[in-house]
This record gives C-alpha cells, structure tokens and sequence, in this order.
C-alpha cells in the first residue's frame, strides 16, 4: 500500500511539473493548438469530398461539381501545409526554449548545493542531469501534449462523422478500438519505470566513463585498461537489457496497433459490405468510411507513439526532481543581512564536526586567528586539517558550536558576501581548459590584462610563460595538463594573489615546486599575508616557521598550540614531526637517490 502511494504521490508531482511547464510556455501552446485543431479541420475537406465525388459527379454525372470540388480540396491542402508548417515552427521553438531553460534552472541549482553533495556524486550523472534528462520535455511542451490533444479532437470529430455514416458499424469498430487502448494504458505504466532506470544506469555509466577518461593516466600506469573496459561493458550491458526490455513493450503495443488495424479491416469488410448490399450505405459513403477509418486510426495508434514519449518525459523529470529537492547551500540567506567589509578575525567556538553519523572529524575545536594574522595546520593524514579548513571556506556546516568571522556566525552570512573575500590555493590545482591569462583571471574576470600579468610575476609564472610560443594565450588543456605540477601550482597562486583576499587558503600551495622556485614563492606569499588572515596546511614544516600560531591536531582535537619556537621548546607532538622530517630531510640530502630504492635494496645501517 506504501508503495502504491508512492508511486501516486510521483504521478502526482508529474503531472503537477507538467502543468507548470504547460502554463510557463501558454502563449505558443495556445497557437500551436489552435493551428493544430484548424490544421486537423481542414484535413477533413478531401476525405469529405470522396462521397459528393462517387456519388454525385460520377453517380449522377454532375460534372459542374468537379472544378468546386478540386479547388476545396487544394485550397484545404495548401491550408493544411502552411498550417504544419507554422506549428512545427511554433511548437519546436517553445520545445527548446523549455530545454533550455530547464537545463539553465538545474545547472543553477546544482552549482549551488553543498559540496558533500559533489563528493558522494558522479560528476557524470550530474552533467547527465543537465543535459539529457531535459531533452524530455520536448515532448511535454512541443508537438507531444497538442498531437495528443489534437489526435483526441480528431479521433472524436471523425467518430461523430462515422456515427452518422453508420452507427451500428461505428459501434464495432469502437470495441475494437477500446482493445487497443487498453493494451496502451498497460503499455504505459510498464514503461515509465523502464525509462527512469534507463536515465539512472546511463548516467552512472556516463560517470564512470568521465572518470576513465580523466584519469586515463593513472588507469595507464597500473594496467587497469581491462578493468575499466569491465567496469563499462557491465554498465553498458545492463543498459541494453534495459533498453531491449523497453524495446518489447513498444513493440508489443506496435504490434497490437497493427493487429487493431487489420480487425478494423475485417470488421469494415464484413459489416460495411453487408450495408452496401443492403442498400443501407451508398457506395460513396462506405469509401467516405474507409478514409475516415484512417484518420482515427491514424491519430489513435500516434497517440500511442506520443504516450511512450511523454512517459520517457516523465521519467526524466523524476531524476531532475530529486536533484531540485536537494538543499542548496544559500536556500535560506534571503532574509540575512549584508556581510559588509571583512576584517578577517576567525573563531572557532568549542567546534565538531563528522561527515558519517557516529564518527567525528572534528572535536572541540577552540581557538582564535586574529585579523592579519597567520595559522598554520599541520598533523598526520587524516587528523582534520582539511576538514576544518572547509569550515573556514564554509563548504561545510559545523555539527556543533560556532564559526564566528569578526563577530558573526558563518551560518548567518550570505555566502557570496563572504566567499568573495577568499583567496583560495589548494592542494589539488583545478585548472580549465583555456588559456594561462583566462585561468588566472578565473578569481577576477574584471581584471586588466596588466593586472593579470603583475600577479602571475609575483608567483613567478612569467619565468615559464615566456618559455611558450603565445605566452599568456597558451591553452593549458582540460584540468591544466598541459602545465607541470609546479606550473599548475604558481597558476593557482597567480589566481589566488589577483583575487587579493582579505582571507588566504593555503592547502600545500608550494608542494610541486623545486627549492628555489619554492623561495622565491615563499617570499611573495609572506608579502601577501601581512594584511590578511591566512590558514596554512603544511607538511614541510619549514614553510610555517614565521607563522603567528601553529595549531597541532590530531584525532580531530588540538593537541598543541603556540609559535614554531614555542612548540620545539615543548618537545611535544610538533617537535616530533620537526625532527622526523628533518632526519628524513638530511638522509635524502646526503644520499640523493636513496629515496627511490626499495626497502629491501637499501644497506643495513
């Protein structure tokens, strides 16, 4: 019973989306109807002729009726073309314009949602979401929903005409008929949820291939080629058991329709035959019949064919519908306050933070940057670095206490007003496909091309730059792969300096670089931070050294506090992880090339 409300309540928000689409594109639906109806209309002026033909000009040779005749039935003809003409035009712009407004409506929800959802979903899908899944509404809002209409008006409009014809015949042939629909109810409801599950697995299989494909050199380097082309032909497999099993109730309700064609055939034979003989129809008004049987035929087996495109529709809106029912990061900011120019002092108040129920990240975190000031993060994979530089950036929702920048809680800020204050380089460098200039321009699209240039000077980009035939137009490639590691890492410093931040994210900002590119960085990112508030994550503890406070966390908690100098003296957790690194550092200073050698191949010392 749960099930079956189910099932309703989704019928329902589908037919609810459907009148919403409906309304939202009325204007060109209300022509195209109209255009359609006195398209169908005088589409019966030739079948109607048939019978004043047989009848009274070859009948009984009144040939003064030939030239009428001819000419209503062009003029019908040519009417019947224009009018066509006009609502494919009408009904295929409204179609695409609902596409594409549908594809602009979802791609602005899902930038703006959470970014756990990003994490725990295919990036594949969501580009399937975007763009496949509202090609459906085509046959919502095109020629779907008036051919249905106008099929029905049709179908109705000739029945009228056939009873009068016929009653007793026309009544046959409607049982007949009456077969065929239901056979298209069944029909449709085995349908709808072939479709949803065929949106569902392409997606995913349009995720992983996104995957594969970017990662095709990590996939190459552990020989993973037949995995991969596992991973796809098992998706791809599953899609065509999908697809073949959709493909057989189509053609059953085909093969019915064919079937309903032929009965109608024999029903006509035998029972219009008999009417002729009994002087009951005139031989007119059963080849009258016969062409009015095939515009009700006709639109009735169409609207079987537009039923399984409205419920592949249908489906598609199901997907997108669970994907607007997410919460957007910023669904609740319309009534909050201009955040106004930021200082840059942070506090974190007796934070905590898990991303699974049960097993916290984050645990009790207490502590304050002041504005200007510099923290640095540093403790073993894993002990919430990054975590609590996401809820600086407030791509995450402490579960308790508060995040407070000068004074107010980051729940309470519009995340725009706040996030414009970021300057922001991470450990992973995403770069677009375009050119050096447009990346760095990326945090600032307002920028002069001198500023651009100032910037990438300051992260020492120009050293490579000039190294390249177009210089600053150089294409970098999808995700910069056309750059070094190191290349990659000053283009996003290069960003982060032109978006000139009051707050400064800096996640490994000079992991990729050799020593000396890393000094010279080193020594424009400390001009940087001196009027600004900057959280540093650092493994190379020698890059924190000036740091105004150095926070050790493990196990999510702050297990040490205090400047360089301080936590040495301490002899605690930091100075551990100082003289660990240092010792690893000088071994590999000493024995250059040591590093590369298998435990095995190493000397015993």
């Amino acid at each position: 019973m749960t099930e079956e409300r189910a099932r309703g309540r989704k019928a329902a928000d589908a037919w609810r989306e459907t009148k919403e689409l409906l309304v939202a594109h009325r204007a060109r639906l209300f022509l195209g109807f109209w255009l359609m109806l006195f398209n169908r209309f005088v589409g019966l002026v030739l079948p109607a002729s048939s019978k004043f033909l047989i009848d009274d000009v070859i009948g009984k040779g009144r040939a003064e009726l030939l030239l009428p005749l001819a000419l209503a039935g062009g003029a019908a003809t040519l009417v019947q073309a224009l009018t066509g003409y006009g609502l494919s035009q009408v009904l295929g712009v409204a179609a695409q314009r609902a596409i594409n407004d549908l594809r602009k409506e979802v791609q602005r929800h899902i930038v703006r949602l959470p970014v756990r959802y990003f994490d725990s979903t295919q990036t594949g899908v969501l580009v399937s979401r975007i763009m496949h899944d509202a090609e459906g509404v085509r046959n919502l809002v095109g020629t779907g929903v008036v051919q249905l209409v106008g099929g029905l008006l049709s179908a109705a409009l000739g029945v009228g005409v056939l009873f009068w014809l016929n009653w007793e015949l026309t009544l046959w042939i409607l049982v007949v008929i009456a077969v065929f629909v239901v056979v298209m109810v069944v029909a449709f409801k085995k349908l709808r949820p072939l479709y949803r599950e065929r949106g569902k697995v392409s997606s995913e299989i349009t995720g992983r291939l996104t995957q594969t494909l970017g990662g095709v050199r990590v996939v190459k380097a552990y020989v993973a080629e037949s995995h991969e082309t596992g991973v796809f032909e098992g998706g791809v497999d599953r899609l065509f058991d999908i697809i073949r099993r959709s493909m057989t109730s189509v053609s059953l309700a085909t093969s019915v329709s064919t079937a309903i064609a032929g009965i109608v055939g024999v029903v006509l034979t035998l029972v219009g035959g008999r009417a002729v003989l009994n002087g009951e129809m005139t031989l007119g008004d059963i080849v009258m019949y016969l062409v009015f049987i095939g515009l009700i035929v006709g639109p009735i087996i169409q609207i079987g064919s537009i039923a399984t495109q409205i419920s592949e529709a249908f489906a598609g809106l199901d997907r997108i519908r669970e994907i607007r029912r997410v919460a957007r990061e910023d669904e609740h900011e319309a009534d909050r306050k201009p955040l106004g120019a930021v200082r840059g002092e942070f506090v974190f108040d007796d934070v905590s933070f898990e991303y699974d129920a049960g097993k916290p990240v984050l645990q009790g975190i207490s502590f304050t940057a002041p504005a200007g000031s510099t923290t640095a993060l540093v403790g073993s994979s894993g002990s919430g670095k990054s975590t609590l530089v996401s809820l600086v950036m407030a791509f995450n929702r402490p579960l308790a206490g508060r995040v407070l920048v000068d004074g107010h809680d980051l729940a309470s800020v519009k995340l725009a007003d706040y996030r414009k204050n970021l300057g922001v380089v991470l450990q992973d460098n995403f770069l677009f496909d375009g050119t050096i200039a447009e990346n760095v321009a990326f945090s600032r699209p307002d920028a002069t091309r001198a500023e651009i240039e100032a910037a990438s000077r300051l992260a020492h980009c120009d050293e490579f730059v000039a190294g390249f035939e177009k210089g600053y137009d150089t294409v970098v490639g999808e995700r910069g792969v056309k750059l070094s590691g190191g290349q990659r890492q000053r283009v996003a410093i290069a960003r982060a300096l032109l978006a000139d931040p009051r707050v400064l994210i800096l996640d490994e900002a000079t992991s990729s670089l050799d020593s000396e590119s890393e000094a010279r960085i080193q020594d424009a990112l400390q001009r940087l931070r001196k009027s600004r508030t900057t959280f540093v994550i650092a493994h190379r503890l020698s890059t924190i050294r000036s740091a105004d406070q150095i926070l050790v966390l493990e196990r999510g908690r702050i297990v040490e506090r205090g400047t360089h100098a301080e936590l040495l003296a301490l002899g605690g957790r930091y100075k551990e992880l100082h003289d660990r690194q240092y010792a690893f550092e000088h071994e590999r200073f000493v024995n250059p090339g040591e590093e590369l050698a298998t435990p095995a191949a190493r000397p015993t010392r």
